[in-house]
């Protein structure tokens, strides 16, 4: 049997065992999906705090039920460690490292490149390398391949290689890793039957394409798409603004068309870990080959000016009650990146209250799912208990982050001005406070 027989029905019986780097909002689920199909998993992460709660059975995942993911750990089919000698006797690698973007905005791939060098020493001939880390095309021929060859492998002789975007969307409750559609692009045609048939065990429909290089783009195409059209309706209620019209309710009457129109909405910038960097990587690519990606880096600068315009929202509308910004007290409400999520990743919300402490504001934030946060300053900032006092003791409660367990009639009812940059108190009632929207 050929080396690549061989690890076609290791992966078809369940007999192989699947390592996974990175066990964060990513590498979680995913580990969790192999381990329910009956794989042994084997999660590396370089937090001790991360492995020892996985090895007691203990998730710190939203997405990942600590109910679903202690039966796993009890049976033997999912462990993590610490050391990436432990991948050693794994029959594949994904790896789901970070790749966030360096001040200067060009790509860090530190991670990346740890990973792949740790792997490398590890591999052995047979073994399946999957490349989950969203980056730029090209990442997977010129980092992954020549590491590899330096160790005495190539792709699609006796180890297999591919490229697999993330589709992770934290606090997603309708898709998740199984029902959403996985791409994946080997190195050669082996390699693309070998990833195939590992994330056909897992993912209800895997979509192959002709390389890696390939499926680094979808993945940069998908963000990129989101981002522009995210800039175009934050450049929109920046017109509506000027104009006295309503931008709300502008999408709200276009969404109408059941053609040729898909909604957006504005907001007080970008977060996450893949929307507001993603685009940057192709942008940063395009730079080397002496082109300009003009809508990456217009959309860029449209989504990070969106602070500034929250904070001239909230700056008029204090001047308007005869207040400053410095000696006001401003409530922050939600200050994670999305809804219902508990990551801060390039959340607005720490651009605004940077803004706000810049101009002397007194700061205060709540936020169920964020405990903490930690300044540019280095500061850490906890969340406030909510209640009707914090409320009514605010000269204006701003709305970054629109959490579903928050009650916005309540905060309507208790507070005197509100700079709603999510359009969440729409459906309220009538009350005392003041509503600014963006």
């Amino acid at each position: 049997m050929s080396i690549k027989e061989t690890l076609l029905d290791r992966l078809k019986s369940r007999q192989a065992t699947v390592g996974i780097v990175g066990l964060g909002y990513v590498g979680l689920p995913l580990a969790v999906e192999f381990a329910v199909e009956g794989f042994t998993v084997i999660g590396i992460d370089l937090s001790p705090s991360k492995v020892d709660a996985i090895n007691r059975g203990e998730s710190y995942i939203p997405d990942i039920p600590t109910s679903r993911l202690a039966p796993l750990v009890a049976a033997g089919k999912l462990r993590a460690s610490t050391s990436y000698e432990a991948l050693r006797a794994a029959d594949t690698v994904s790896i789901c490292v970070p790749t966030p973007l360096r001040q200067t905005k060009d790509p860090d791939m530190s991670y990346v490149i740890d990973s792949v060098n740790a792997v490398a020493d590890v591999c052995h001939e047979g073994m399946l390398i999957v490349l989950e880390s969203t980056t730029y095309p090209g990442t997977t021929d010129e980092l992954v391949i020549p590491r590899l060859a330096q160790a005495g492998f190539t792709p699609g002789e006796n180890v297999f290689v591919a490229f697999s975007p993330e589709r992770i969307d934290p606090a997603n409750p309708k898709y998740g890793v199984r029902n959403t559609p996985k791409v994946v692009g080997g190195v050669t045609p082996a390699c693309i039957e070998a990833v195939e048939t590992l994330y056909s065990a897992a993912v209800d429909h895997v979509i192959t394409v002709s390389s890696p290089a390939t499926a680094e783009m979808v993945k940069l195409l998908e963000n990129t798409f989101r981002a522009v059209n995210i800039g175009l309706v934050n450049e929109m209620a920046l017109i509506c603004d000027k104009l006295g019209i309503d931008v709300w309710e502008v999408i709200r009457a276009a969404s109408s068309k059941p053609f040729g129109f898909m909604p957006f909405y504005p907001g007080p910038g970008l977060g996450g870990h893949c929307i507001p960097i993603d685009p940057l990587y192709l942008s940063w690519k395009m730079k080397s080959l002496n082109y300009n990606a003009r809508f990456i880096e217009l959309a860029s600068e449209i989504n990070t000016s969106m602070p500034h315009h929250v904070i001239d929202k909230v700056t008029t509308a204090l001047n308007d009650d005869c207040k400053s910004v410095r000696g006001s007290k401003v409530v922050i409400l939600g200050v994670a990146y999305k809804r219902d999520v508990d990551d801060v990743r390039e959340s607005p919300a720490l651009d605004v209250i940077g803004l706000l402490h810049k101009l002397g504001a007194k700061l205060e934030y709540h936020d169920p799912y964020v405990a903490r946060i930690r300044l540019e300053d280095e500061a850490i900032m906890e969340s406030s208990p909510y209640s009707a006092n914090l409320l009514a003791s605010a000269d204006a409660v701003v709305i970054i982050t629109d959490h579903s367990t928050f009650d916005y009639q309540h905060l309507v009812d208790h507070s005197r001005l509100i700079i709603d940059t999510r359009n969440a108190t729409a459906k309220t009632a009538k009350s005392r406070a003041r509503i600014v929207r963006i």
